[in-house]
């Protein structure tokens, strides 16, 4: 069985999907819950950051760094207006979901 990659436009749905029911995630945990690969996908997380979709903020912990993502105001309404319709208009085939 031959798994296609999840579509650019997928991806950064589920990232917002994620934040949308979370509020706040660390990049480990959001990276997780949407089947991300950290080296592979940052500069996903890092373009949505400069559109200002979602925002980074870094918080130390001990000798750590940990990073945390949220939803800005500007994700919000762009999720309210484009990705949750475009969702119920075109819902994803459900066998591929599951494949991915």
């Amino acid at each position: 069985m031959v798994r296609e990659p999840r579509d650019r436009t997928y991806i950064r749905k589920d990232i917002m999907l994620m934040l949308s029911e979370h509020g706040e995630l660390n990049k480990t945990r959001l990276l997780s819950y949407c089947g991300l690969n950290m080296a592979k996908h940052q500069e996903i997380l890092d373009e949505m950051i400069k559109k200002e979709l979602i925002s980074e903020t870094k918080e130390p912990w001990g000798n750590k760094t940990i990073t945390k993502y949220k939803m800005t105001q500007k994700g919000r309404q762009f999720w309210n207006a484009i990705l949750e319709p475009h969702e119920e208009m075109f819902p994803r085939d459900k066998k591929q979901e599951e494949e991915n």
